[in-house]
């Protein structure tokens, strides 16, 4: 199998040095873009995997009062639900100083409906991003076993969206918002973190040139630079 040149694969032994390089990783690009510009916008993934990272990167002394903190996608559960993303985001990332002073976006999930909470979001993401799609500095996505990224799940109608910036998507029975593939592909950068045995065949056909974004949606993932995927050596077996 060929490898897709649109990826760089970086291989980490363990959990704990997979986290703190990831951290690093999203710790250095924050700097380099609040060298540059007064703020800074970055999109988190939801789960578990990220949990260790986001803990390390909310200790780093960055200038977090000029970070804007969004989400790739959110379950449509209140705000306090232990499976919100923006709940985790608020233990780990901004459980204390200094990543406390950073600024979250969460998706509205007391709206009315998940629609309503969509429009609602897409419209931020213009306000604070600026661009056609918005453009975010960074976004980090995980990667599911079925190879779904964000809440654009194989078999569902949100992978095909491509008018609008934010949409609904449907996974493990639960009605999601999500960043579309349109948005995605906007950011300057985009990283990967994959972890476990469990994710070695849908990282497989990630990087595989010739797989469909039909079975495949993270391959629909294609922004301009170059994307890292920072994956453990479980997830990687048999890539490096």
């Amino acid at each position: 199998m060929g490898s897709d040149s649109r990826y760089e694969l970086v291989v980490i032994d363990g959990a704990a040095e997979l986290a703190s390089q990831t951290a690093q990783r999203i710790g250095v690009a924050i700097d380099l873009v609040l060298a540059e510009r007064d703020r800074c916008q970055i999109a988190l993934a939801g789960g578990e995997t990220p949990k260790a990272v986001y803990r390390l990167l909310g200790q780093q002394h960055l200038p977090w009062d000029r970070v804007d903190v969004l989400l790739g996608d959110e379950r449509w559960v209140p705000a306090d639900d232990h499976s919100s993303n923006a709940r985790m985001v608020r233990e780990t990332l901004m459980a204390t100083a200094p990543g406390s002073r950073a600024s979250l976006h969460p998706v509205a999930t007391d709206a009315a409906e998940p629609l309503e909470g969509a429009k609602s979001y897409a419209s931020l993401l213009e306000t604070l991003c600026g661009g056609t799609p918005p453009v975010l500095d960074l976004v980090l996505l995980g990667l599911g076993d079925d190879g779904h990224t964000a809440s654009l799940f194989p078999g569902t109608s949100a992978p095909g969206i491509t008018d609008q910036f934010v949409t609904i998507g449907e996974g493990k029975g639960l009605p999601r918002v999500t960043l579309t593939a349109p948005t995605l592909c906007a950011a300057r950068q985009v990283l990967f973190l994959v972890s476990g045995s469990g994710k070695t065949q849908a990282l497989k056909r990630l990087l595989d040139p010739m797989e469909s974004a039909d079975r495949t949606p993270a391959k629909l993932v294609q922004p301009k630079s170059k994307i890292v995927i920072l994956a453990d050596r479980d997830a990687a077996e048999g890539m490096a």
